[in-house]
């Protein structure tokens, strides 16, 4: 759901990390796989900002020429269940409201630095009409 391409840009003796849906993570890393393990940190930061910004996810581009990267697995359940929140429509005081939490819950909720609980993300994804679904892949 998450799966962005990066761009690897061999930059001296290091990697330059760009991503085309998301201009505002660049990172490097000194071998390709290092770079993409730090992909995945920049990645995460990157759309922190939209969240913290309350703006829609930006979609990930369909590019079979490019290698992919994606946060988590728990920042990936957090992203979906924000990026429902706001194609509804609902703001964090209302998704409080109906979790009977407050605000400061909500907002840890949606910090993507924050170890949230699952079983607080599903209640968040209940409330909203949906369910989480693992699989593994």
């Amino acid at each position: 759901m998450f799966n962005y391409p990066v761009i690897l840009t061999p930059d001296g003796d290091t990697f330059l990390v760009t991503f085309p849906d998301l201009p505002e993570a660049i990172t490097f890393g000194n071998t390709e796989q290092e770079a993409l393990a730090m992909a995945v940190d920049a990645l995460e930061t990157g759309l922190s900002f939209y969240v913290d910004d309350r703006k829609l996810l930006p979609a990930p581009s369909v590019r079979p020429d490019l290698l992919c990267v994606r946060p988590s697995a728990l920042e990936s359940i957090k992203l979906a269940v924000y990026q429902e929140m706001m194609t509804q429509g609902i703001r964090k005081a209302e998704l409080a409201r109906r979790l009977g939490w407050k605000a400061p819950q909500v907002d840890r909720l949606f910090d993507l630095g924050h170890a949230s609980r699952l079983d607080q993300l599903e209640a968040a994804a209940k409330v909203l009409g949906k369910q989480i679904d693992v699989s593994l892949a």
